[in-house]
Formats: structure tokens, sequence, C-alpha cells
């Protein structure tokens, strides 16, 4: 059976539904609040363990009322969570997600995410040694990241990079990643400069490609995602659906995405799978509540 093994955050995620975002120094009223899980890292392992696929998820909780709902959550996913560590004297990470009718704004408090650190990935590194692809993104601190990265090319795993919350990526890390997944905003920051219009993003792409040996994915919200094959730029449409709320679409996205490369499907063929299930995910309040099972995501597509 093919393996994916997550490396990431775990968060509690506040939700505050409100009709536009206060701008600076304003107080305004909000509709709702809403607790659920999140973190970048146990979105992207709920959504590749809902594909069918043997998931197992490394990261750290606080040893507080959040992380026993979390960990009590996760256990009744199809998910391995046994190298999830509850750490002492310090807070479960937390996500406040500013929501209005049409996107999201989020500010996160790392919390126990900042204990995801190398003596984390030493004592899992047989189950990343047996990993078909390993998954991380960057609320965990940079130097777990680089580590886990490296034996994971070490022992012949695929890698896939989700830069989000965007740090600056040290330019000899790329020989470790396989594939890297910006969204448009996170690109902007990776080549320094604004991009203007489609024309504008393919020629960044193409530029930034060949500087480095990584296949690169933009996932771009309503207009689909924009992938290199074979020196030009495709873009896979986005389905469009009646959208509730884009929490956790980009971690849906990685997530399929990570199964789909692990069952060695084309790249068009796993992006587009990806996007669908992140546009279904869009379909529910919160960010893992929407993420499709593998039956789901085939009936829709």
């Amino acid at each position: 059976m093919k393996k994916i093994v997550v490396l990431g955050s775990l968060n509690m995620d506040m939700v505050l539904t409100t009709e536009r975002l206060p701008v600076i120094g304003e107080t305004i009223h909000g509709d709702h609040i809403h607790y659920m899980m999140g973190g970048k890292g146990s979105n992207q392992a709920v959504a590749a363990s809902r594909m069918g696929i043997s998931t197992s998820l490394i990261g750290c909780v606080g040893n507080d009322t959040f992380g026993e709902k979390i960990l009590k959550h996760l256990s009744e996913e199809k998910l391995d969570i046994s190298s999830v560590k509850s750490e002492k004297n310090i807070f479960t990470g937390i996500a406040t997600v500013f929501k209005t009718k049409s996107d999201n704004a989020i500010v996160v408090i790392p919390g126990a995410n900042e204990c995801c650190d190398q003596r984390v990935v030493e004592e899992n590194i047989e189950m990343i040694n047996q990993a078909d692809v390993l998954l991380t993104q960057l609320e965990i601190p940079m130097e777990t990241v680089t580590f886990a990265l490296k034996k994971a090319k070490e022992f012949g795993v695929q890698t896939i990079v989700n830069p989000a919350p965007y740090k600056e990526l040290p330019t000899e890390l790329f020989e470790f990643i396989d594939y890297i997944t910006p969204n448009e905003t996170e690109f902007e920051s990776m080549v320094g400069r604004t991009i203007e219009n489609p024309e504008h993003l393919e020629i960044e792409m193409l530029a930034w490609s060949k500087k480095y040996n990584v296949n690169l994915i933009v996932t771009r919200g309503s207009r689909g995602s924009s992938y290199i094959e074979n020196g030009k730029v495709h873009t896979v449409p986005c389905i469009h659906v009646d959208v509730v709320d884009t929490t956790g679409a980009g971690d849906t996205f990685n997530g399929i995405l990570a199964y789909a490369i692990a069952e060695e499907m084309k790249l068009q063929e796993a992006i587009m799978m990806a996007g669908a299930g992140a546009s279904l995910s869009t379909t529910a309040l919160g960010a893992q509540s929407g993420m499709p099972s593998i039956e789901e995501l085939k009936r829709f597509l």
C-alpha cells in the first residue's frame, strides 16, 4: 500500500464570520464564532487520508483542552496520529479566521507547533523512510522542514512543500523539493515582484523554473491552477461551486495532490483531481468539514 507522511501544524481554528473586515482602529460587530480543528499539517493529512491512502501525521499539540479536542477529533479519521506529540507547559496553536462572504483573513499563533523540531523528526525517521510522499508546510520551524526534506531525499521519498504561510526558502533547499505549491500571493513573494496578469504569471513561472529543478504548481483560486510541463505553462480551470467558506481549500488541494502523486498519476490528472477536491471543500464551513472522501470526489467529478 502507498503511504503518505504529513509533517506540519495542528491548530484550533476560531472562525469569526462578519460582513466585512475592520480597518485599522475600527471596531465592528461580527455574526458568529465557530471552533473548528485546523492547522495546515492536520488539514492536509485529513484531506489525504480521506482519499483512502495510508496517511500519518507528525506534529505537536499543547497539553490543554484544545489539544485534547484535536486529538479526539483526528482519532475519528482514518489517520495515523501516533506521532503527534502532546507537549507540556505550552498552549496548542491557534488560528483566528476572519470570514466574510467571499474570502477570509487568518492570524496564526504557533504555540506547540514551535516544538515540532528536529528531535520530533528523528523520532519518526523510519516512518518517513517508508513513505512514498512527504508533504510539509511552513507553520512549523524552517529548520525542521529542512531536516525532514533532506532525510526524505536520502531515502528516495518524493517531497511536496506548500510554502504557506510564506517564509523565504533558502536557495539550497530547492534541491530537496520535488513539488512546490504556492498560491499566487506566495509565488509573488517567491519571485519578489507583483504579477499583474496571466501573461506575466506565465513569464515568471517559466523564469523561476529555469533556475530550479522543481515542479512548480501555482494555485489561483477561482482561476484554477497553473503548472509547467514540457517547457510550457498549462492551466487546469476551477470547477465552480456555491462557495460557503474558502478556508482549507488550499490544504485540500495539497492533501489530494500528495495522494495522486503517491498513486503515480499524470501531473495534469493529479492537479485536476486536487483542484476538484479543493472546490468541493469550499461548500461547507470550516477547513476540514467540506473535505471530500474519495467516493464523494469521484461522484463530483
